[in-house]
């Protein structure tokens, strides 16, 4: 396939790589540029020909300011699927935006950071049109261990954030239970070995062990991106959240002493 990737960060640039060495002809755009092989300097340029367009980048200012550059410039169609975490009201905006012009609409946040996207075990959820979907599975099946087609656009991207809303709040309780057991005096191979055989194991403990063992804080994840996800599920729905509430003020926190670009599962030493 002729796929462009708009937004060459940790995700990005994976799915660049991979897409490249199966063949596929890509193409990308970074604000900043990387070097990277096919990479242009503008947006518009980065669609050319292209197929399948996949936007992933910070934030709904981001993904308005790109959308803006694409509109003259995309095709009858095209198919562009917005990857970046947003809420719902952000991808129902992009879908009639773009409607003019004959490109197709996809929503397609994902879970899985930096070691599902190099090993291809990302799991896509997708919202829109199944018709659009199964024209750009080829190629997103080659990126994924899974794809979700959850209903229209907008579910898509409420899903994700509940997902990412799970995530902080698993993380959180391990970070606060391994530092109980420190203070017990009980060493981390003892409290890993014990969690993996407990009912409150989790994906989030595969994941993160190595990284608390060796206070190795370089991002998988950047606690900036978890911060704000965390706020977008704040604004996308009414309902009260509690625990949500308790841990925003902790990423706060950790924002606030500078630890932006480090992994979201640093903010360990608020703990001393």
């Amino acid at each position: 396939m002729r796929v462009a990737i708009l937004g060459l960060g940790i995700i990005g640039s994976a799915w660049a790589d991979n897409l490249r060495a199966d063949g596929d002809t890509v193409t990308c755009w970074n604000r900043t540029s990387k070097g990277a092989p096919g990479e242009k300097p503008d947006p518009a340029a980065a669609i050319l020909g292209a197929e399948l367009i996949i936007l992933v980048v910070a934030d709904p200012p981001a993904v308005e300011s790109v959308l803006t550059q694409l509109l003259p410039a995309l095709r009858p169609g095209q198919i562009l699927m917005q990857s970046s975490t947003v809420d719902a009201a952000c991808n129902r905006a992009c879908a009639q935006a773009i409607a003019p012009t004959g490109a197709l609409f996809l929503e397609g946040p994902f879970t899985g950071s930096k070691p599902a996207a190099l090993a291809r075990q990302t799991v896509f959820y997708m919202g829109g049109d199944q018709a659009i979907l199964e024209r750009a599975r080829p190629a997103l099946s080659r990126l994924a261990k899974a794809i979700l087609h959850i209903g229209p656009v907008g579910m898509a991207a409420s899903l994700k954030l509940a997902m990412n809303v799970n995530i902080a709040l698993v993380a959180q309780s391990l970070c606060e239970s391994l530092r109980l057991a420190r203070a017990g005096g009980i060493s981390d191979a003892i409290y890993f070995e014990a969690l993996k055989l407990n009912a409150s194991k989790s994906g989030v403990v595969d994941l993160k062990e190595s990284k608390l063992r060796a206070q190795d804080w370089s991002p998988q994840f950047s606690l900036k991106h978890m911060h704000k996800d965390l706020n977008l599920a704040v604004k996308d729905v009414s309902v009260r959240l509690p625990l949500l509430e308790s841990v925003r003020t902790i990423y706060a926190a950790g924002m606030a002493a500078g630890w932006n670009e480090d992994d979201f599962i640093g903010l360990m030493r608020l703990m001393p």
